[in-house]
């Protein structure tokens, strides 16, 4: 499992991209674009892609190892990692048309669809209650509603969007009548759909979308109407192993920085490094991190022998973002004062980390999932 060659073409691409240039992208608040056209046209975003299609027809597990080492070289995969799950989706559940019409072009870089329209203002993680409704009149769906947090949707082609079909009071199960959508913002946008940038404290390019009667094709819809959220789901272990990764990478990053620093910063006539006190605390955080990554295999092993592995893959996400929090604190610490200055890109790295116990999916529910379909607890939501 070392993808040791796969890890050399990344490390040797991410060079060209250094800290300066992520410090520079992270102070204008700008969309990294010249690292993901690199990243395009090395074939590493579509590596997802059947090769029939045009991509790479490789696993999560190779997916993985790209995005991790773009964070351990001190990037953000971020701008990557959502091309890479949500065109997972259309593999999975697309017609035969869809893929022939989009596939190729998405890996050959002409599109970009790396925006995903799930969260709501009103709903949050009880994405069963979003509000956002797709009203079929004939050939096309008329679509109104909000979406928030739905990031670099202002630097993609396309967007899926989930969106109710069937209201809620009308559905056997709650999981009934969502619907997944395919559409096109460079034909919706100023014509149904309204994109409001949201500042954050990371550089994440987020935003509010907004339709007002935003005309859908039915040809654009994925899969069978009512039948989003199933397709949702399958796509979810995906992402998970994904931040996994990246969080992976994090850790990496954190640590050998909090190395590298205690060897060379010397107080009291002695390396810092030669103190317990800062050993410890590193030693523990590398720990963590490398059982993180054992269970990140694990889970992508699992996903690419098509068995089932929610456990797995909830749990390493859990894991990861824990084990590169814990590494990105190790760090500060270890830096001191240093830690907040800018030249030394560890409050940049630990703002940016420090999401990933939030998004895209809360710890908290991490652990009612593990609580209730692991060990049988009730539900307690």
């Amino acid at each position: 499992m070392a993808y040791t060659e796969l890890r050399r073409w990344v490390r040797k691409l991410c060079q060209r991209f250094p800290d300066s240039y992520w410090q520079e992208k992270d102070e204008q608040q700008a969309y990294p674009e010249e690292f993901v056209q690199a990243m395009t046209e090395a074939g590493f975003l579509s590596v997802l892609i059947p090769e029939e299609y045009g991509g790479g027809g490789a696993g999560i597990g190779e997916a993985s190892v790209i995005l991790e080492e773009v964070n351990r070289s001190g990037g953000n995969a971020a701008a990557c990692h959502a091309q890479m799950y949500i065109m997972g989706t259309l593999v999975r559940h697309g017609s035969p048309e869809q893929k022939e019409r989009y596939l190729p072009a998405i890996a050959r870089g002409e599109l970009r669809l790396q925006a995903f329209g799930v969260t709501e203002p009103t709903a949050g993680s009880d994405t069963t209650r979003i509000r956002t409704r797709a009203l079929r009149q004939g050939d096309h769906y008329l679509v109104r509603g909000q979406k928030i947090w739905t990031s670099r949707v202002q630097h993609s082609d396309l967007m899926l969007l989930l969106a109710r079909t069937t209201p809620l009071e009308e559905v056997r199960k709650r999981t009934e009548g969502l619907s997944l959508f395919l559409i096109d913002l460079r034909e919706a946008v100023g014509h149904g759909v309204t994109i409001k940038p949201i500042p954050t404290m990371i550089n994440h390019q987020t935003a509010e979308v907004f339709f007002d009667d935003l005309p859908v094709p039915v040809e654009n819809r994925i899969g069978q109407e009512g039948q989003g959220f199933r397709y949702l789901l399958s796509g979810l272990n995906a992402e998970r192993i994904l931040i996994a990764a990246e969080c992976v990478g994090d850790g990496d990053w954190f640590v050998e920085r909090a190395t590298r620093y205690a060897k060379e910063r010397v107080v009291f006539d002695r390396p810092i490094g030669q103190n317990q006190g800062i050993q410890f605390p590193i030693a523990q955080a590398y720990a963590h991190i490398r059982a993180a990554d054992l269970m990140r295999f694990q889970a992508a092993e699992l996903f690419d022998q098509g068995k089932p592995c929610g456990p797995e893959a909830n749990m390493a996400k859990l894991l990861a973002a824990d084990a590169a929090w814990e590494a990105a604190n190790v760090a500060m610490q270890t830096h001191g004062g240093f830690a907040f200055a800018r030249e030394y890109h560890i409050e940049r790295k630990f703002r940016e980390t420090r999401l990933y116990q939030i998004a895209p999916v809360s710890t908290n529910l991490i652990l009612a999932y593990i609580a209730q379909h692991v060990l049988g607890l009730p539900r307690s939501y």
